[in-house]
């Protein structure tokens, strides 16, 4: 008896359509193994990372699938990197280019979308997970340049 294989995009897109990530704070910046209890931004990544295989592997989509591999990947690393900052504007720093990269991958699945290399369920997915790491980057440099000045004033 011969095993029916599922077609290769639904392997792909297992991952690429996980759950939504979850937006605790606590969570996102912790220092746990993202092999014990993945963050978000490490969620995310892999996510990309899928995605990428599938741009690559189905739609023969190798330039624009690299930018999203780079700008996608950075933002967990970024995040990862700031939680051994040197300093507070060097935390800030980091989480602040983390911010840029995930803008830049905005405008990387926006094009994808645009041109017919995802289609609207998976843009909704991912662009829906995007955002909420922004308001998760967005909050916590806030908050972080407002304690900065408050310890400088005092």
């Amino acid at each position: 008896m011969i095993k029916q294989r599922k077609p290769l995009h639904s392997r792909y897109f297992r991952v690429f359509e996980a759950k939504p990530v979850k937006t605790l704070y606590n969570r996102a910046f912790s220092s746990v193994s993202p092999l014990k209890e993945p963050v978000p931004s490490f969620d995310f990544a892999v996510r990309i990372v899928n995605l990428r295989k599938y741009l690559v592997d189905q739609k023969k989509e190798y330039v624009l699938s690299k930018q999203i591999l780079r700008s996608g990947t950075a933002i967990g690393a970024l995040i990862r990197e700031s939680e051994h900052a040197e300093s507070k504007a060097d935390f800030i720093h980091k989480l602040s280019i983390a911010l840029k990269e995930a803008n830049e991958i905005d405008y990387w699945l926006d094009l994808l979308h645009r041109t017919n290399y995802l289609e609207e369920k998976h843009y909704q997915n991912i662009k829906a997970d995007l955002a909420e790491l922004l308001k998760l980057l967005i909050s916590i440099i806030k908050s972080s340049k407002s304690n900065y000045q408050l310890s400088i004033v005092n």
